[in-house]
């Protein structure tokens, strides 16, 4: 099973990268419209954080397509780039959607949740970081910052869920799929130093479907009720 997987491993990834795409455009529909319902910013940034993550998977899907078929010559250096600019994007307002209330100042409603001052933080650390990465030719500081940004969500969600899990049912799919998305982090962090199976890979990428399969699961509930 490993050996078909990994001699097709090119055409899985941009399935791979469709199949996400279209979860996390859904995810965001979703989310969208019980903002406008709610108003609630916490759900403004969540809603962010899936459309970034939606670009992150279709770039891949769209320029995976591209070279796969031959009309892309420089692959590598697009889908780094492009890929990991849009994926960190999307771990920052995820955090951001747990932690809004303690940053922002109260009652404070800007205009646009995608540029505004404090969000112009995320996009400059950002661009280091794939700047980073992209001169020491690795991916070092983008697992780095997602471990630390998945560690972090982790204890908060963990936190709401142990205060409020018994009210809200979503808070608990929230934290399962943080605390699974953290340790895929992590085994890919350990894929950089230590020479593991190469089935190591693949369950990371099982776990980062699970990951956004229950928080689909979990709006779909949320937007039902």
């Amino acid at each position: 099973m490993y050996d078909w997987i990994i001699t097709n491993k090119e055409l899985l990834k941009i399935f791979y990268g469709l199949v996400l795409a279209l979860v996390c455009l859904i995810i965001v529909l979703k989310t969208h419209k019980l903002f406008k319902l709610s108003l609630h910013q916490g759900i403004r940034y969540f809603r962010n954080a899936f459309f970034f993550y939606c670009l992150a998977f279709l770039s891949r899907y769209i320029l995976g397509a591209l070279n796969y078929y031959g009309y892309l010559a420089d692959y590598s250096f697009l889908t780094k780039v492009l890929f990991e600019f849009f994926l960190v994007m999307g771990g920052f307002f995820l955090l951001y959607s747990l932690l809004w209330k303690k940053i922002e100042p109260f009652g404070a409603d800007y205009d646009s949740s995608l540029f505004n001052a404090k969000i112009l933080l995320f996009y400059f650390m950002t661009f280091i970081i794939v700047a980073l990465d992209y001169l020491w030719v690795s991916y070092n500081f983008m697992i780095i910052s997602q471990i630390i940004i998945f560690l972090s969500a982790t204890a908060i969600s963990y936190l709401n869920y142990a205060r409020n899990g018994s009210r809200h049912q979503f808070l608990k799919f929230y934290f399962i799929a943080i605390l699974l998305s953290l340790i895929a982090w992590i085994l890919n962090s350990s894929l950089q130093y230590f020479d593991w199976s190469r089935g190591i890979l693949i369950n990371v990428y099982i776990l980062n479907i699970i990951f956004f399969l229950l928080f689909l699961y979990g709006v779909i509930k949320l937007s039902s009720n």
